[in-house]
């Protein structure tokens, strides 16, 4: 990598700049199962971030970790920008 950064730190950086920032989430939770909700993104950790979902969910907030999105697991959208997402190399 040329900038010096890697693919998780720099989705680990993203999150951070968008804490209070309303986002959208899908979520594989295996066997079929996609969970999609919106939310604010409250809190980064070193390992994991948090989103406070919207009052029309029966859980209140979600956790993920930061592979979670590197892998794909877990897509999260910010101003129809998806976070992760590397740009093309020519």
């Amino acid at each position: 990598m040329a900038t010096g950064v890697s693919n998780i730190q720099q989705i680990k950086l993203d999150l951070e700049s968008c804490v209070g920032k309303r986002v959208k989430l899908r979520a594989n939770r295996g066997r079929k199962k996609i969970v999609e909700a919106e939310g604010v993104i409250e809190s980064t950790y070193p390992k994991i971030f948090v989103v406070k979902l919207d009052e029309s969910h029966s859980i209140e907030r979600l956790s993920y970790t930061y592979a979670d999105v590197l892998t794909r697991t877990v897509e999260v959208m910010v101003d129809d920008y998806t976070i992760g997402d590397l740009p093309a190399i020519n």
